[in-house]
Protein backbone atom coordinates (compact mmCIF):
# COMPACT_ATOMS: atom_id res chain seq x y z
CA UNK A 1 0.00 0.00 0.00
CA UNK A 2 0.80 3.52 -0.69
CA UNK A 3 2.74 4.94 1.85
CA UNK A 4 2.75 9.24 2.20
CA UNK A 5 4.62 11.55 4.73
CA UNK A 6 2.21 13.00 6.90
CA UNK A 7 2.75 16.63 6.55
CA UNK A 8 6.16 17.68 8.12
CA UNK A 9 6.61 14.99 10.58
CA UNK A 10 9.03 12.28 9.39
CA UNK A 11 6.13 9.83 10.08
CA UNK A 12 5.56 7.84 6.48
CA UNK A 13 1.87 5.92 6.49
CA UNK A 14 -0.72 4.60 4.84
CA UNK A 15 -3.33 6.62 3.94
CA UNK A 16 -6.10 4.96 5.77
CA UNK A 17 -5.35 4.60 9.18
CA UNK A 18 -7.73 2.15 11.80
CA UNK A 19 -9.27 4.43 13.73
CA UNK A 20 -10.61 2.57 17.42
CA UNK A 21 -13.37 5.02 18.23
CA UNK A 22 -16.02 2.24 18.16
CA UNK A 23 -14.16 1.08 21.24
CA UNK A 24 -15.56 3.54 23.30
CA UNK A 25 -18.63 1.42 24.79
CA UNK A 26 -20.81 4.72 25.88
CA UNK A 27 -20.76 6.20 22.29
CA UNK A 28 -21.09 2.34 20.23
CA UNK A 29 -22.56 0.16 22.61
CA UNK A 30 -20.05 -3.31 23.13
CA UNK A 31 -17.88 -4.19 20.56
CA UNK A 32 -16.45 -7.54 20.55
CA UNK A 33 -12.87 -6.94 21.34
CA UNK A 34 -11.46 -10.06 19.45
CA UNK A 35 -12.84 -8.80 16.46
CA UNK A 36 -11.07 -5.59 16.35
CA UNK A 37 -8.01 -7.24 17.48
CA UNK A 38 -8.51 -9.64 14.38
CA UNK A 39 -9.07 -6.61 12.10
CA UNK A 40 -6.71 -4.61 13.66
CA UNK A 41 -3.61 -7.69 12.47
CA UNK A 42 -5.50 -7.88 8.93
CA UNK A 43 -5.53 -4.03 8.46
CA UNK A 44 -1.64 -4.62 9.22
CA UNK A 45 -1.59 -7.38 6.68
CA UNK A 46 -3.07 -5.52 3.74
CA UNK A 47 -1.01 -2.68 4.41
CA UNK A 48 -2.50 -0.24 6.76
CA UNK A 49 0.36 0.77 9.07
CA UNK A 50 -1.18 3.62 10.61
CA UNK A 51 -3.53 2.86 13.86
CA UNK A 52 -5.04 5.96 15.63
CA UNK A 53 -6.77 5.79 19.16
CA UNK A 54 -7.07 7.87 22.66
CA UNK A 55 -7.22 7.60 26.68
CA UNK A 56 -10.75 8.94 25.92
CA UNK A 57 -11.98 5.78 23.99
CA UNK A 58 -13.77 3.52 26.88
CA UNK A 59 -11.57 5.58 29.54
CA UNK A 60 -8.00 3.92 28.12
CA UNK A 61 -10.01 0.15 26.87
CA UNK A 62 -9.15 1.17 23.19
CA UNK A 63 -5.69 1.45 23.90
CA UNK A 64 -5.38 -1.30 25.85
CA UNK A 65 -6.91 -3.24 22.72
CA UNK A 66 -4.64 -1.74 20.41
CA UNK A 67 -1.85 -3.21 22.90
CA UNK A 68 -2.91 -5.98 22.37
CA UNK A 69 -3.19 -6.18 18.84
CA UNK A 70 0.12 -4.46 17.67
CA UNK A 71 2.13 -7.03 20.63
CA UNK A 72 1.30 -9.05 17.64
CA UNK A 73 3.15 -6.94 15.05
CA UNK A 74 6.61 -5.57 14.52
CA UNK A 75 6.82 -2.58 16.02
CA UNK A 76 8.70 -0.81 13.92
CA UNK A 77 6.59 -0.96 11.09
CA UNK A 78 3.43 0.22 12.96
CA UNK A 79 2.47 4.06 14.02
CA UNK A 80 0.86 4.90 16.55
CA UNK A 81 -1.62 7.72 17.38
CA UNK A 82 -3.00 8.49 20.22
CA UNK A 83 -4.39 11.57 22.65
CA UNK A 84 -4.47 13.50 25.30
CA UNK A 85 -7.46 15.84 27.25
CA UNK A 86 -9.56 14.56 29.75
CA UNK A 87 -8.93 14.51 33.60
CA UNK A 88 -10.68 11.40 34.79
CA UNK A 89 -12.50 11.03 38.31
CA UNK A 90 -12.95 7.90 39.90
CA UNK A 91 -16.67 8.15 39.54
CA UNK A 92 -16.16 8.18 35.48
CA UNK A 93 -16.77 11.60 35.18
CA UNK A 94 -14.17 13.59 33.39
CA UNK A 95 -12.94 17.52 32.36
CA UNK A 96 -10.83 18.91 30.51
CA UNK A 97 -6.79 19.03 31.87
CA UNK A 98 -3.94 19.45 29.76
CA UNK A 99 -1.79 21.22 32.69
CA UNK A 100 2.29 20.20 32.30
CA UNK A 101 1.95 17.62 34.91
CA UNK A 102 -1.14 16.01 33.90
CA UNK A 103 -0.28 15.71 30.21
CA UNK A 104 3.06 14.06 31.69
CA UNK A 105 1.09 11.25 33.80
CA UNK A 106 -1.20 10.53 30.90
CA UNK A 107 1.37 9.83 28.54
CA UNK A 108 3.14 7.78 31.03
CA UNK A 109 -0.84 5.62 31.18
CA UNK A 110 -0.70 5.21 27.64
CA UNK A 111 2.55 4.34 27.24
CA UNK A 112 2.27 1.69 29.38
CA UNK A 113 -1.61 0.29 28.22
CA UNK A 114 0.13 0.29 24.45
CA UNK A 115 2.73 -1.92 25.77
CA UNK A 116 5.41 0.40 23.99
CA UNK A 117 8.03 2.50 24.71
CA UNK A 118 7.80 5.85 22.06
CA UNK A 119 4.15 6.96 21.15
CA UNK A 120 4.59 8.20 17.25
CA UNK A 121 2.15 10.89 17.20
CA UNK A 122 0.60 12.55 20.42
CA UNK A 123 -2.12 14.84 19.76
CA UNK A 124 -4.04 16.85 22.12
CA UNK A 125 -7.63 15.72 21.52
CA UNK A 126 -9.28 19.41 22.00
CA UNK A 127 -8.27 22.76 22.79
CA UNK A 128 -8.05 23.37 26.73
CA UNK A 129 -9.30 27.23 27.29
CA UNK A 130 -7.75 26.93 30.85
CA UNK A 131 -4.04 25.77 30.72
CA UNK A 132 -1.32 28.52 29.19
CA UNK A 133 -0.43 27.05 25.47
CA UNK A 134 3.63 28.08 26.61
CA UNK A 135 2.70 25.11 29.24
CA UNK A 136 1.56 22.67 27.06
CA UNK A 137 3.98 22.82 24.49
CA UNK A 138 6.53 22.32 27.11
CA UNK A 139 5.33 19.23 28.43
CA UNK A 140 5.35 17.81 25.01
CA UNK A 141 8.63 19.18 24.66
CA UNK A 142 10.06 17.19 27.38
CA UNK A 143 8.11 14.22 26.39
CA UNK A 144 10.21 14.20 22.88
CA UNK A 145 13.31 15.06 24.54
CA UNK A 146 12.61 11.98 26.57
CA UNK A 147 11.82 9.78 23.81
CA UNK A 148 8.24 9.12 24.46
CA UNK A 149 6.89 11.42 21.89
CA UNK A 150 7.85 11.28 18.55
CA UNK A 151 5.97 14.22 16.96
CA UNK A 152 2.90 16.09 17.80
CA UNK A 153 -0.42 17.49 16.98
CA UNK A 154 -3.91 18.66 17.88
CA UNK A 155 -7.53 17.06 16.95
CA UNK A 156 -10.46 19.13 17.21
CA UNK A 157 -8.99 22.63 16.99
CA UNK A 158 -10.07 25.62 14.99
CA UNK A 159 -8.12 27.32 12.59
CA UNK A 160 -7.02 29.87 14.79
CA UNK A 161 -6.37 27.69 17.93
CA UNK A 162 -4.17 25.64 15.89
CA UNK A 163 -2.20 28.49 14.43
CA UNK A 164 -1.76 29.93 18.03
CA UNK A 165 -0.75 26.20 19.37
CA UNK A 166 1.80 26.47 16.16
CA UNK A 167 3.48 29.52 18.01
CA UNK A 168 5.02 28.13 20.84
CA UNK A 169 5.27 24.35 19.34
CA UNK A 170 6.35 21.54 16.31
CA UNK A 171 2.41 21.09 16.09
CA UNK A 172 3.00 19.35 12.45
CA UNK A 173 -0.50 17.14 12.45
CA UNK A 174 -4.32 17.82 12.39
CA UNK A 175 -6.86 15.48 13.13
CA UNK A 176 -10.28 17.43 12.38
CA UNK A 177 -13.61 16.21 11.61
CA UNK A 178 -14.59 15.75 7.64
CA UNK A 179 -17.02 14.37 5.16
CA UNK A 180 -18.48 14.85 2.03
CA UNK A 181 -21.50 15.46 4.12
CA UNK A 182 -20.07 17.88 6.63
CA UNK A 183 -16.92 19.48 4.68
CA UNK A 184 -16.96 22.70 6.58
CA UNK A 185 -13.09 22.59 7.04
CA UNK A 186 -12.63 23.24 3.43
CA UNK A 187 -13.27 27.00 4.79
CA UNK A 188 -10.02 28.01 6.42
CA UNK A 189 -8.69 24.71 8.35
CA UNK A 190 -7.61 22.74 4.93
CA UNK A 191 -6.09 25.59 3.07
CA UNK A 192 -4.08 26.39 5.91
CA UNK A 193 -2.70 23.24 6.47
CA UNK A 194 -1.86 22.71 2.65
CA UNK A 195 0.01 26.02 2.39
CA UNK A 196 1.87 25.47 5.48
CA UNK A 197 2.87 21.75 4.55
CA UNK A 198 1.03 20.14 7.83
CA UNK A 199 -0.47 16.64 7.97
CA UNK A 200 -3.93 16.23 7.89
CA UNK A 201 -5.77 12.94 8.96
CA UNK A 202 -9.27 13.29 8.91
CA UNK A 203 -11.90 11.20 10.93
CA UNK A 204 -15.28 10.32 10.30
CA UNK A 205 -15.17 10.36 6.40
CA UNK A 206 -17.78 7.84 6.35
CA UNK A 207 -20.41 10.00 8.37
CA UNK A 208 -20.82 7.94 11.36
CA UNK A 209 -21.52 4.88 8.85
CA UNK A 210 -24.27 7.04 6.89
CA UNK A 211 -21.89 7.14 3.92
CA UNK A 212 -21.13 3.49 3.91
CA UNK A 213 -24.14 2.71 1.34
CA UNK A 214 -25.76 0.22 4.12
CA UNK A 215 -28.90 1.82 5.11
CA UNK A 216 -32.11 3.02 3.59
CA UNK A 217 -33.55 5.42 5.58
CA UNK A 218 -35.91 3.68 7.91
CA UNK A 219 -33.28 2.30 10.51
CA UNK A 220 -32.95 2.86 14.42
CA UNK A 221 -30.11 3.30 16.31
CA UNK A 222 -29.24 2.20 19.91
CA UNK A 223 -26.41 3.91 20.18
CA UNK A 224 -25.50 7.62 20.42
CA UNK A 225 -26.91 8.26 16.79
CA UNK A 226 -30.07 8.00 17.85
CA UNK A 227 -29.92 11.29 19.12
CA UNK A 228 -28.26 12.58 15.99
CA UNK A 229 -29.88 14.78 13.24
CA UNK A 230 -28.40 13.24 10.41
CA UNK A 231 -29.70 9.79 11.23
CA UNK A 232 -33.42 11.21 12.01
CA UNK A 233 -36.66 11.46 9.97
CA UNK A 234 -36.73 12.92 7.22
CA UNK A 235 -33.13 14.09 6.92
CA UNK A 236 -31.85 10.53 7.48
CA UNK A 237 -34.46 9.45 4.23
CA UNK A 238 -33.05 12.05 2.17
CA UNK A 239 -29.34 11.51 2.75
CA UNK A 240 -29.80 7.51 1.78
CA UNK A 241 -31.16 8.39 -1.07
CA UNK A 242 -28.43 10.96 -1.68
CA UNK A 243 -25.57 7.94 -0.86
CA UNK A 244 -27.79 5.20 -2.97
CA UNK A 245 -27.64 7.36 -6.01
CA UNK A 246 -24.09 7.54 -6.11
CA UNK A 247 -24.27 3.75 -7.43
CA UNK A 248 -23.55 4.07 -10.96
CA UNK A 249 -20.80 6.08 -10.88
CA UNK A 250 -19.39 3.35 -7.97
CA UNK A 251 -20.80 0.81 -10.12
CA UNK A 252 -18.64 2.60 -13.39
CA UNK A 253 -14.98 2.35 -11.63
CA UNK A 254 -15.90 -0.84 -10.08
CA UNK A 255 -16.42 0.05 -6.73
CA UNK A 256 -18.56 -0.05 -3.49
CA UNK A 257 -19.79 3.10 -2.59
CA UNK A 258 -17.88 2.88 0.52
CA UNK A 259 -14.93 3.17 -1.41
CA UNK A 260 -16.35 5.49 -4.02
CA UNK A 261 -16.63 7.79 -1.23
CA UNK A 262 -12.96 7.40 0.50
CA UNK A 263 -11.53 6.99 -3.14
CA UNK A 264 -13.05 10.66 -3.93
CA UNK A 265 -12.36 12.09 0.02
CA UNK A 266 -8.67 11.32 -0.09
CA UNK A 267 -8.41 13.52 -4.03
CA UNK A 268 -8.60 16.44 -1.41
CA UNK A 269 -5.06 17.96 -1.62
CA UNK A 270 -4.79 18.88 1.55
CA UNK A 271 -5.92 15.69 3.25
CA UNK A 272 -3.51 12.82 3.81
CA UNK A 273 -5.37 10.33 5.50
CA UNK A 274 -9.14 9.25 5.89
CA UNK A 275 -9.01 7.30 9.76
CA UNK A 276 -11.64 5.06 9.24
CA UNK A 277 -13.11 3.03 12.42
CA UNK A 278 -13.70 -1.05 11.72
CA UNK A 279 -15.39 -3.46 14.09
CA UNK A 280 -14.57 -6.12 11.67
CA UNK A 281 -12.16 -8.40 9.04
CA UNK A 282 -14.77 -7.82 6.44
CA UNK A 283 -14.80 -3.78 6.87
CA UNK A 284 -10.85 -3.65 6.38
CA UNK A 285 -10.88 -5.31 3.48
CA UNK A 286 -13.64 -3.03 1.96
CA UNK A 287 -11.76 0.22 2.77
CA UNK A 288 -8.45 -1.11 1.34
CA UNK A 289 -10.04 -1.64 -2.11
CA UNK A 290 -10.90 2.04 -2.28
CA UNK A 291 -7.37 2.50 -3.03
CA UNK A 292 -5.99 2.49 -6.07
CA UNK A 293 -8.29 3.73 -8.33
CA UNK A 294 -8.56 8.00 -9.13
CA UNK A 295 -11.68 9.31 -9.52
CA UNK A 296 -12.07 11.29 -12.45
CA UNK A 297 -12.94 15.44 -11.72
CA UNK A 298 -15.96 15.74 -13.33
CA UNK A 299 -17.45 12.50 -11.19
CA UNK A 300 -15.60 14.17 -8.16
CA UNK A 301 -17.61 16.85 -8.48
CA UNK A 302 -21.24 15.83 -8.81
CA UNK A 303 -20.49 13.13 -5.70
CA UNK A 304 -19.42 16.28 -3.73
CA UNK A 305 -22.79 18.63 -5.15
CA UNK A 306 -24.94 15.03 -4.43
CA UNK A 307 -23.58 14.91 -1.03
CA UNK A 308 -22.56 18.41 0.11
CA UNK A 309 -24.36 20.95 2.25
CA UNK A 310 -25.95 22.61 -1.23
CA UNK A 311 -28.92 19.80 -0.99
CA UNK A 312 -28.32 15.90 -0.92
CA UNK A 313 -29.56 16.11 -4.77
CA UNK A 314 -30.46 12.67 -6.03
CA UNK A 315 -28.86 11.26 -9.21
CA UNK A 316 -30.77 8.46 -12.06
CA UNK A 317 -29.22 5.85 -13.11
CA UNK A 318 -27.52 7.41 -15.74
CA UNK A 319 -25.25 9.28 -12.89
CA UNK A 320 -27.28 12.60 -13.78
CA UNK A 321 -28.27 15.00 -11.10
CA UNK A 322 -32.30 15.56 -10.78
Amino acid sequence: MERIRLGRSELHVSRIAFGTWQLSPRFWGDISKQQVVEAIVLAFEKGINFIDTADAYGDGYGETVVGEAIAQLPRDEVVICTKVYNHFNPDGSRYPDLSRDHVIARCEASLKRLGIETIDLYLLHFYDVLTPLEEVAGALERLRKQGKVRAIGVSNHSVEQFRAQRQFGPYDVIQPPYSLIDPAGEKDLLPYCQAEDLGVMIYSPLHKGLLTGKYRGDETFDDFRKHHPDFQGERFRSLCQAVQSLAPIAQRYGRTIYQLVVATTLMHPAIHVAVCGFKTADQVAEAVGALGKRIERPHVYTIRQVLGPTGTKIMDAKGTRK
